[in-house]
């Protein structure tokens, strides 16, 4: 799905602040027809944000099924005219004066729906969604719902972060000819120092197609005609790591006119490195969370530059979208910025062999009729199709990773994410594609890692095992990793988390679990052994900040993992890894 632009044909208009809101407690709205007259409400609820910490007050924290927004809107002069929503987690329906306009399902990814025959230009229309944090068997993360002792639903779900809902990103108007450009794909390649780069439009009905190539001053630099072909950008300024350099490639269909950004450059995996613009490149950086105080998920450009300016200060040079697709706004101004980012879909917890205090007591099979099925896999394959559609211009992302610590050990996990592979392959043949691996599939018992081109791991050796043992883990950790590069050789090797969790403002002499000293003996560990290993070319940290998880014993207050609080207020580690990085920076010019 394209990315909202404005044009000389398409004018955006925010709708974004204060709607009416209100929780569906007994989840009888549609019942009523709550869609169909003003909402019986006197709270407001801003958009985008998340819900649950906004309200004091228990009952709209741990809701679960639908809440209701509402607002009102005058439409523009359109000849289409488009209602367009950053995401809505995890499903929602929107109508439009009363009528149902469209349903999506999955809580990161856009949606829209043409509403142009429901509104008349110049009157004033009413919006409703109903939005539905509920998670099944059957969605992507995978989830169940049962009942407390009082008949109360209570959503369990396998995934270390907190289950924030609402809407978490910009919801827009936008016009549109009738003829219009629906797709743009872009794809790049160095030769010498040119650009060239291939295109391809979707502009159903159109009966011309221009394109434009524009460099960051305005000038023209290349044009074609044709819905697809491949022009040359003579001196070329490539985007690199650490040099946002972006060009425009301007479409017009008709009288449709779309702007795509983009970025001049290659990436590829070549006798076991990975490379970018045909340099080897070691990342540098970090899981993350779209997780704040009071705003959950909610996009926040201040937060945004904020943590950006954060991970530049400490030496970072990348991070993954862990563990869902991040706001269009991060993906953008990683492009500008030239950070490299691993673009990960919502497929975490696919794996009921893990606790973390989520799992409670009952134990299931991953992968059967009665939980992670068919219908699961096709919501699966969904995710990664609309990831890739959304995200496939965007220079920064150089690996795609379909999914995080899922169950890889069984011959079920291999029917599973066979198909899967197949899928990301054929939505996007340039980039690397990975998933990242538990410690409950170490290198003997791993079933799918021959299906991927890198090999990305997320180990605890320090923490949730060899617990305080320093010396034990780091044995532990180079045995492992001797077993990975005998196994699979030529894959590189990129270690997507590690870290103990770390209690800000513990200190301790005996740098024992949970204190600060820990923390940055335990890191040291890990960056030690990543040295004396060259297929190891990559180490991102877990994680960035602390974050809210799930109530639970292992996790007082959410996961405290984190370099930096909450608030961003940095630990000892994040001056210990600031040294490091920055050396590195300096070493690797990148």
């Amino acid at each position: 799905m394209l990315r909202v632009r404005e044009s000389r044909s398409r004018q955006v208009k925010s709708l974004n602040g204060r709607w009416d809101f209100k929780v569906d407690t007994h989840n009888v709205g549609f019942d009523e027809k709550w869609y169909a007259a003003p909402l019986d409400t006197e709270r407001k609820m801003a958009v985008p944000g998340s819900y649950n910490d906004v309200f004091i007050d228990t009952a709209t924290h741990d809701h679960v099924g639908y809440v209701w927004y509402q607002t009102t809107a005058f439409a523009p002069s359109f000849e289409r005219l488009v209602l367009h929503f950053g995401s809505a987690t995890h499903a929602a329906v929107v109508f439009v004066n009363g009528a149902e306009v469209v349903r999506h399902e999955g809580g990161y990814l856009p949606f829209e729906a043409d509403i142009s025959e429901h509104v008349q230009a110049g009157e004033e229309f009413t919006i409703t969604v109903a939005v539905d944090n509920r998670l099944s068997w059957q969605t992507i993360p995978p989830g169940y719902v049962d009942q407390d002792c009082e008949g109360n639903d209570v959503q369990h779900y396998f995934h270390d972060f907190y289950n924030y809902a609402g809407i978490h990103r910009t919801v827009s108007l936008y016009t549109r000819p009738a003829v219009h450009i629906q797709d743009v794909t872009i794809v790049t390649d160095i030769d010498g120092a040119d650009g060239v780069v291939a295109y391809d439009v979707v502009a159903d009905g159109a009966t011309e197609v221009k394109v434009r190539v524009v460099d960051s001053s305005g000038r023209e630099v290349a044009n074609a005609e044709g819905a697809s072909g491949k022009v040359r950008v003579p001196d070329a300024d490539f985007w690199a790591p650490g040099h946002g350099a972006l060009y425009t490639l301007e479409v017009t269909a008709d009288e449709d006119v779309y702007p795509q950004r983009f970025g001049i450059r290659t990436v590829s995996i070549e006798d076991g490195v990975f490379k970018i613009n045909g340099e080897p490149f070691y990342f540098r950086g970090y899981g993350r969370h779209e997780d704040n105080i009071i705003r959950g998920k909610q996009h926040d450009d201040v937060s945004m530059i904020n943590d950006f300016d954060i991970m530049r200060w400490q030496g970072a040079n990348s991070f993954r979208t862990s563990h869902y697709p991040y706001a269009e706004d991060v993906m953008d101004y990683a492009d500008e910025q030239g950070w490299v980012v691993i673009d990960e879909t919502p497929a975490v917890g696919l794996n009921t062999g893990l606790s973390g205090g989520v799992f409670q007591s009952k134990s299931f099979t991953t992968f059967s009729e009665d939980t992670v099925n068919g219908e699961t896999q096709r919501a699966h394959a969904r995710e990664i199709r609309d990831l890739i559609a959304r995200d496939k211009n965007h220079p920064s992302v150089v690996i795609w990773s379909i999914a995080n610590e899922p169950e890889t050990n069984t011959d079920a996990s291999r029917a599973y994410f066979e198909p899967l592979v197949e899928v990301a392959r054929a939505a996007d043949s340039t980039r690397p594609v990975g998933y990242v691996n538990v410690m409950l599939s170490p290198p003997h018992l791993e079933r799918i890692t021959d299906l991927f081109d890198v090999i990305m791991l997320n180990r605890y050796y320090g923490w949730y095992v060899n617990t305080g043992k320093i010396n034990d883990a780091e044995a532990a950790l180079r045995a492992e990793i001797d077993g990975w590069l005998e196994r699979f050789p030529g894959k590189p090797i990129i270690f997507t988390e590690y870290g103990p969790d770390t209690l800000n403002g513990n200190k301790d002499f005996f740098a024992r679990p949970w204190s600060e000293e820990y923390q940055a003996e335990n890191i040291a560990m890990f960056h030690r052994v990543f040295d004396d290993y060259p297929q190891i070319q990559g180490e991102q940290m877990w994680n960035f900040a602390d974050f809210q998880t799930t109530p639970g014993i292992m996790r007082v207050g959410g996961n405290k993992k984190g370099m930096f609080t909450r608030d961003r207020q940095p630990k000892l580690n994040a001056y210990k890894v600031r040294e490091r990085w920055l050396r590195l920076k300096e070493e690797q010019g990148r």
